[in-house]
């Protein structure tokens, strides 16, 4: 692994979601003069304010933002698969942003003959999990190319986070203001309650969208001779050890219900330390209380 200290013969590639974490890292880096390439892994899968906001203020704010993805984005892998990511089969982080992020720095790589540095937004205040991280260490991609992640604000507080984008005078993500904790697909496959409320709400038109491609899958998966399947999968087994499906208008409907009211144990508590949320890719949710 490299020192990120010395960067004089390396590229510094810095992940950004749309989110506040990210975007303080982009300018903390720009404050100490170091170079680096900023790149948003586009999932198709973002709200309309996301790319808004990535394609205006931060820009303006960091500079250029280089977007990769998989053609199509989460709407073409689903219709290919014929099936939702879920909590056994991930596949969302690591099609939709592992793989294109991975090959973006590969061909960087390739075309400039340096080491890659991936600097990642994630602070140890987070969670338990994520204070056990170390500011560096690597990982091998399949080409055997070496990258060093570098975490640079792992010890910075959320108040530095605020404050950084004051002194930028830099807005947030203006789904914070919406009422938004964190930022990332929209929605993920596990959303709390009050996210898929705030969706339902403020865009309805993705719920639309999820609609008819749980239709276009369920078409799919009829095909191979499997259930019908939906964006939400319940986090409680039955007792034929399957987890069933909730299609998207029974989710909408329990995420207006008051606290205490009709429950579905439908989300996966996510573990911070998997998927997206550990390569800085979107946000760790907070605790919610149902």
């Amino acid at each position: 692994m490299r020192d990120p200290t010395n960067l004089a013969d390396a590229i510094v590639i810095a992940s950004v979601s749309g989110g506040k974490d990210s975007a303080a890292m982009c300018l903390y880096l720009k404050e100490r003069g170091i170079p680096f390439r900023a790149v948003f892994a586009d999932t198709g899968w973002e709200a309309k304010e996301t790319y808004a906001y990535l394609r205006g203020p931060l820009t303006d704010a960091i500079g250029p933002i280089e977007e990769v993805g998989y053609p199509g984005g989460m709407e073409a892998i689903v219709t290919r698969k014929g099936m939702f990511p879920s909590r056994m089969r991930r596949f969302c982080t690591e099609e939709l942003k592992m793989k294109p992020l991975q090959a973006y720095q590969q061909r960087v790589h390739d075309e400039t003959g340096k080491p890659i540095i991936s600097a990642i937004g994630l602070r140890a205040a987070e969670s338990l999990s994520r204070s056990k991280l170390a500011p560096i260490d690597g990982i091998t991609l399949k080409s055997k190319l070496e990258v060093t992640i570098w975490r640079p604000i792992i010890d910075k507080s959320e108040a530095w986070v605020i404050e950084m984008h004051q002194r930028h005078n830099l807005m947030p993500n203006p789904l914070y203001l919406a009422g938004a904790d964190r930022v990332g697909c929209w929605p993920c496959i596990h959303s709390r309650k009050s996210e898929i409320r705030l969706i339902a709400d403020r865009d309805p038109a993705q719920i639309d969208r999820i609609e008819a491609l749980e239709a276009a899958a369920s078409e799919a998966a009829a095909k191979r001779g499997a259930a019908p399947v939906s964006f939400f999968q319940s986090r409680l087994a039955t007792e034929e050890g399957k987890f069933p499906c909730e299609p998207i208008r029974s989710v909408v409907e329990w995420s207006r219900t008051a606290r205490g009211g009709r429950q579905y144990e439908l989300f996966d508590s996510r573990d911070p330390d998997e998927g997206c949320t550990r390569w800085g890719m979107c946000e760790q949710p907070k605790a919610e209380e149902e």
